[in-house]
């Protein structure tokens, strides 16, 4: 399995930080973490609210400790009426907008954290970059 480079991943936040011209006058923050949940690199907006910091990158954390996307695990969690404190890791969050890195073999890279939008708009980018990542988004727009 390969590791996830300094070079792809600020590569992943500058194609996060493009897709925000879909969203004009807002801002958000963007974490990449390798497979372990450790944080590779970040980028915050001028502007990004300062929550958003600690939420994007907790989002890519659980993403590769959890191996699902936030959205995912938070529906897990309801369907199974399960306490996120049962995962016994404070850094876990269920809120949407992180998903899994994976290389085109299907193993897991790393995790995606958006933070900054609305809960389903941050996970949308989240996809599109990992959509990006494993090379099923050729286009990178």
């Amino acid at each position: 399995m390969q590791s996830l480079t300094l070079s792809q991943a600020q590569e992943l936040l500058a194609h996060g930080v493009d897709q925000m011209r879909h969203y004009p006058g807002k801002t958000a923050c963007f974490s990449v973490c390798d497979q372990h949940g450790f944080l590779i690199s970040f980028s915050r907006m001028d502007g990004a609210p300062v929550r958003s910091i600690q939420l994007a990158q907790q989002k890519a954390y659980t993403c590769a400790r959890i191996g699902t996307s936030t959205d995912a695990f938070l529906a897990r969690l309801r369907r199974e009426d399960i306490p996120i404190t049962y995962f016994c890791d404070p850094l876990l969050t269920a809120l949407p907008g992180g998903a899994v890195l994976i290389d085109k073999q299907g193993s897991i890279l790393g995790g995606v954290g958006v933070s900054g939008l609305a809960p389903t708009e941050d996970q949308a980018i989240a996809d599109k970059l990992a959509a990006i990542m494993s090379g099923s988004d050729n286009q990178k727009t």
